[in-house]
């Protein structure tokens, strides 16, 4: 007998177990499943993090103030390491225009800065008979809001820096409040038309490309003022400190970028030389990368689950082989006589183990594919299939189809013919 006759067989022996198999299959599917199923949801996941959080790419980084309760180990780590102190009169000091505004004239390393201002979400849009619902969220920015906060201008111009220092009542309006308010279509349609936020009027000059949504929430939702007309108009609700936000033209140059901004900004801010600065610097990709570790979790989750499924399916295999060991005696003697050799005999039970193994791993593949990029489908991102995992799933239940049928494949290798041929 050589190797095909010998997968040939094995196969057919399958075949004609059918329940059996069918059990043993659904068992090892159901832990690959959920190994493949949560890693391809996960990949989904850390995609819409970064769609999301790192607007700016690699080479942005943002200027906040520092809070006094913060989630960020990392950060006290660093302030124990440097050696200075911290005062605690200086946390929770909000960034102040004058300061935001001083950094950005001051600044000259080759970059761009942003100055923003949230001023809430829940302001209504009017124009005509038309109203969108109070969920409206208005941003406050400067001429460069709109690129470093990754939007792209559809239809009309950004705003100027003419807009910005005249303190102009304009906008540049979201996909979804144009859509709703203007009719979807052509994106110019809006431009120059008088919108009237919570009543106080502001004209248009732009519209937004659609950015989608991350979690449910919408990127589109979005109207983009001058920093200083959410001062004027939206003061009660808007933010109590501004945001600076820096774009570098190279990556490698980020670390110089972010260096050079602390020290300028250490001045404005009045920190002395042995005192922690009284801000916090984050890079664009900051918060996906924290993210990013707490959704490391449900990885290590995924794989105890696979692990703890994948050995109870193991054990149950290595039960059906004996089984089949017992049951098909008479066939393992019969084998023998006709001339089989141990090694045919013991390829045999092997290859039955890890197909009914490699069969558990299609399946659980594909049901695990198709489960996870549920979640990629509800965020709206491509389709995921996380290679590496498909590999490593294949390989696991290689590795569980020999563990499982070594033992058999060898017992059954071992029955001595003549015993076995009178075998009842």
């Amino acid at each position: 007998m050589n190797f095909l006759d010998t997968l040939s067989l094995a196969y057919r022996t399958i075949r004609g177990n059918a329940l059996r198999t069918s059990i043993t299959v659904a068992i090892i599917a159901l832990g690959i499943a959920a190994l493949i199923g949560i890693n391809t949801a996960i990949q989904a996941i850390s995609q819409k993090f970064m769609e999301s959080f790192s607007s700016m790419g690699a080479s942005g980084f943002s200027i906040r103030y520092r809070a006094m309760f913060r989630f960020d180990r990392g950060e006290l780590k660093k302030e124990e390491k440097n050696g200075r102190k911290l005062k605690k009169s200086n946390t929770n000091q909000p960034i102040t225009r004058e300061q935001a505004e001083l950094f950005k004239e001051r600044y000259d390393y080759p970059a761009k800065v942003g100055i923003s201002l949230g001023a809430g979400n829940s302001f209504t849009a009017s124009y005509g008979g038309k109203k969108t619902n109070p969920t409206v969220r208005v941003a406050g920015g400067d001429e460069n809001y709109v690129e470093l906060n990754g939007y792209d201008i559809e239809g009309g111009r950004n705003m100027s820096e003419i807009d910005i220092s005249s303190g102009r009542n304009v906008c540049i309006i979201g996909k979804d409040i144009y859509d709703k308010i203007f009719g979807s279509g052509d994106p110019e349609r809006p431009v120059d038309k008088i919108l009237r936020v919570n009543n106080i009027p502001f004209r248009v000059v732009g519209t937004l490309k659609s950015r989608g949504s991350t979690f449910g929430m919408s990127r589109d939702n979005i109207i983009i003022i001058p920093y200083m007309s959410v001062v004027r108009f939206f003061a009660g609700s808007a933010s109590n400190t501004f945001n600076i936000g820096v774009k570098a033209q190279e990556i490698a140059n980020i670390e110089t970028a972010i260096g050079e901004a602390e020290g300028i900004f250490r001045v404005i801010r009045k920190n002395g030389i042995k005192e922690e600065s009284n801000f916090l610097i984050d890079k664009s990709d900051a918060f996906v990368e924290m993210a990013l570790k707490q959704i490391g979790w449900l990885t290590a989750s995924a794989v105890v689950i696979g692990f703890i499924t994948l050995m109870g399916a193991a054990i149950g295999l290595m039960n059906i082989m004996l089984v089949a060991v017992t049951e098909r005696t008479k066939e393992v003697g019969l084998i023998k006589a006709i001339g089989g050799r141990q090694s045919n005999v013991r390829w045999q039970f092997l290859l039955e183990a890890i197909l009914i193994s490699l069969l558990g791993a299609f399946f659980g593949i594909v049901l695990g594919v198709l489960l996870g990029n549920i979640v990629s489908m509800l965020m709206d991102t491509g389709f995921v299939v996380p290679w590496l995992w498909v590999f490593m799933g294949v390989l696991i239940c290689t590795i569980v189809g020999l563990a499982a049928g070594s033992y058999p494949a060898y017992k059954a290798s071992r029955l001595n013919p003549i015993e076995a041929l009178r075998y009842e």
